[in-house]
């Protein structure tokens, strides 16, 4: 986690992720990259010479704003790159992403909304979506992220298994626990024997030890991963993406974007590759 992009609005939620992030880099000797997309009503975008008083006047706006928070305090020690660009804030996510190489994304939400409403709206779900590194969602104002308990959800698909070292390879960073989870319901019941030979074999030959591994019994997997997580105190909780094809099938599509809807707690999510 030596290079963090860190979007910004410039609002409580953007600047809690922003300490989040520098919290990171000091721990990691890394550097974040901060940026601002100015996403320009299409009126301004059109470059008529009419409009042009009226777009600069949002870009010196926005360039104050952003040369503020390069000030602020909790930012002291860190090496901070600052970008302010225009056009479509989820292409400029992802170009900046590719332009640095970077490691992990993380974002502000605006809180039980959640992902359809992170600080960008849809833009952040298809971030969540499309990204190919680690996105970290996080709502709450932390003083820092301080990772000992770390859940990760899993539907045990053996195709999920890249998620998994990813998920393991934050756990080594951030020098915590991780606990693998798999939320059994109603709907979808195995048996405890069924499901624990699930696990093995979800397991073998991924050279993964979690702390422990746990098949929890429940109403819906959300609620499974929140009772779960409340259970052991965990910090942070994480889970798998297919991309294009939207959050993991596990989640039954809208589940997992509910897990990080309605989650109090950072939420990590990982490609699967």
């Amino acid at each position: 986690m030596k290079k963090i992009i860190v979007p910004t609005d410039f609002s409580i939620q953007a600047e809690n992720a922003l300490r989040i992030a520098a919290d990171m880099a000091r721990e990691n000797d890394g550097e974040v990259y901060l940026l601002h997309q100015l996403d320009l009503p299409l009126h301004l975008a059109n470059n008529g010479s009419s409009n042009l008083p009226e777009a600069v006047f949002f870009m010196k706006l926005a360039k104050e704003k952003f040369d503020n928070l390069m000030k602020a305090d909790f930012l002291d020690g860190v090496t901070v790159h600052g970008d302010v660009a225009t056009g479509a804030a989820f292409s400029g996510i992802m170009d900046t992403v590719k332009r640095h190489n970077a490691d992990i994304i993380v974002m502000g939400s605006h809180g039980a909304d959640g992902v359809k409403n992170l600080f960008i709206g849809s833009n952040a779900e298809k971030v969540v979506r499309n990204s190919e590194i680690p996105v970290l969602i996080v709502k709450d104002r932390k003083e820092r992220l301080d990772v000992n308990e770390f859940v990760f959800a899993t539907d045990l698909d053996p195709n999920s298994t890249s998620a998994l070292k990813e998920a393991d390879n934050f756990a080594r960073q951030t020098n915590c626990q991780l606990h693998l989870l798999y939320v059994n319901t109603p709907g979808n019941f195995l048996s405890t024997r069924d499901a624990s030979a699930k696990m093995q074999e979800y397991l073998k030959n991924v050279n993964v030890e979690p702390k422990d591994y746990t098949i929890y019994n429940d109403q819906s997997v959300e609620e499974g991963v929140f009772n779960f997580s409340k259970d052991i105190k965990a910090d942070v909780i994480g889970m798998a993406t297919h991309g294009r094809r939207g959050l993991s099938h596990f989640f039954n599509g809208s589940v997992s974007e509910d897990v990080v809807n309605h989650s109090s707690l950072p939420v990590i999510t990982f490609r699967i590759k």
